[in-house]
């Protein structure tokens, strides 16, 4: 069995009439430790207590130790004892507060106790608060007390509040919010065999390019179901959440400073397996980086010079000669990249630049008709394409000044009617960013072939990546999480 499972100390603190979701008492979670051996339950702990040795206290300890998901953790219980081991929290919380409140025209009177539920708050003004207050404390229920005798509000405490002790209208409240927490609407209304694993999808709607389109999310959601995984997609505004699934594959574009990156150190530190984990997505995202990786693990990239100042222009021209490329560190999707033709255009681009970037990497230009891209999950080849330029231009993407774009066309091929030497250059490219799932791309010239990039974050689209090999390429996706799950 996998779902909700509710631990109480009395039966009657809150009955199973109240809920859809399994009731039990602490004292039967403690004695039966094969309760749940033959699933990964997600644990809502509603002791009447959770101070230090308490019975509440050693059902999420024991919860951490059976490897359940529990709400809340011990180290929650303990960092809520006091207010000098969460302040470290309260800046980022205090801007929330009174953001709500300016945008809300709140103005307060006396003293001020906000009730926040499972992220949701009972005064609808301060919902983004709520949610960034279950971020940092993934509680049931926390009452806030804030000091309102000045312009600025401050947070005097935070305190856990046990089921058992809300007042009426506080106990309705909780149940609505409990509800909504665990409500899942992804799911097919049909019935079907509980899944052995949750695996979050992390993705952008609204994204005009991504890496893998909500239509093929849903593909990958069939498939999966057939192994016993349960294929969730979640948004960005579902952080505080993201501890009740087992692994999580992001699928959105990813950056160090944005959503993604938190997203990604969050599954790390709750033990998922993710992909993309943040050190690749730190080795990757960064060109300047990246070619100094490849050139130290001896893989052939192209003729590269690094622009710190208006100074490296000229070195940068007499070894690469014109037109050459210029990169910012941190792009995407051929965001970022510029090709200069003459001294003028390549100073100008490089002082537009160097004013956001201390560095940029100029790079020979070397035009094809197609780059090839390998697709390498855990050091093994997954899939090879070819990605043919946009029409009149020297890119795969052309973007458009009206904020649309051009694509070229693609070919997939089969793992062994790739060129020679095309697949083993992309594996060892890949192999000192990590055991993920990267999309490397490589330029075939008459010199050789050389590794242009290699993406944490690769698009994996249906009927274009799977073309050849099909749904094997999401089997063997969906394997590599199972297989952490299970070690």
């Amino acid at each position: 069995m996998t779902g909700w499972v509710i631990l109480v100390d009395q039966p009657r603190d809150f009955p199973n009439a109240d809920t859809p979701h399994k009731v039990i008492t602490t004292s039967e979670y403690l004695a039966r430790p094969r309760l749940f051996e033959a699933a990964r339950p997600k644990l809502l702990n509603l002791s009447r207590s959770y101070a230090y040795q308490s019975k509440g206290y050693y059902a999420s300890l024991l919860a951490e130790a059976r490897g359940h998901r529990v709400i809340p953790t011990v180290e929650t219980m303990l960092e809520l004892r006091e207010a000098k081991l969460y302040e470290h929290a309260l800046p980022e919380l205090e801007d929330s507060l009174n953001s709500c409140a300016r945008k809300a025209d709140f103005q307060p009177e006396g003293e001020l106790k906000l009730f926040v539920c499972f992220g949701i708050p009972q005064d609808s003004r301060f919902e983004a608060f709520g949610r960034l207050l279950f971020d940092w404390f993934r509680c049931p229920a926390l009452e806030v007390t804030v000091d309102t005798g000045a312009t600025w509000l401050a947070i005097d405490r935070i305190r856990m509040r046990p089921v058992t002790r809300l007042g009426n209208g506080e106990a309705g409240f909780f149940r609505d919010s409990l509800h909504q927490h665990t409500r899942r609407e992804w799911r097919s209304p049909k019935a079907r065999t509980t899944a052995k694993y949750d695996l979050a999808v992390l993705y952008d709607p609204n994204e005009k390019l991504p890496p893998s389109s909500a239509t093929t999310i849903k593909y990958f959601a069939r498939l999966a179901e057939k192994l016993s995984v349960d294929v969730e997609p979640i948004t960005r505004r579902q952080l505080a959440e993201l501890a009740e699934y087992d692994g999580l594959f992001i699928r959105e574009t990813t950056s160090i400073d944005n959503h993604t990156y938190r997203f990604a150190r969050r599954a790390v530190q709750e033990g998922m397996p993710v992909i993309d984990d943040p050190i690749s997505m730190i080795r990757c995202t960064n060109k300047v980086f990246l070619m100094e990786l490849l050139r130290q693990n001896k893989v052939p990239t192209p003729p590269t010079v690094m622009v710190a100042d208006t100074a490296d222009l000229t070195r940068a021209m007499d070894e690469l000669g014109l037109p050459l490329v210029v990169k910012i560190p941190d792009g995407s999707f051929s965001r970022g990249i510029h090709k200069v033709s003459t001294p003028e255009a390549f100073k100008r681009v490089a002082d537009e630049l160097l004013e956001e970037t201390d560095l940029l990497l100029a790079q020979k230009f070397m035009p094809t008709e197609f780059d090839w891209r390998v697709g390498v999950l855990a050091g093994e080849p997954l899939f090879v394409c070819q990605y043919r330029m946009a029409r009149g231009h020297w890119q795969i993407v052309k973007h458009r000044a009206d904020g649309t774009s051009l694509e070229g066309g693609f070919k997939t091929f089969g793992l062994d009617q790739a060129p020679a030497g095309l697949i083993d250059i992309a594996v060892r490219a890949a192999r000192p960013i990590g055991d993920g799932f990267y999309g490397v791309d490589l330029k075939q010239t008459d010199d050789g072939i050389v590794v242009m990039e290699v993406n944490d974050n690769p698009n994996l689209e249906h009927g274009i990546e799977d073309a050849v090999a099909k749904d094997e390429v999401w089997v063997r996706l969906l394997k590599w999480f199972i297989a952490r799950l299970e070690q």
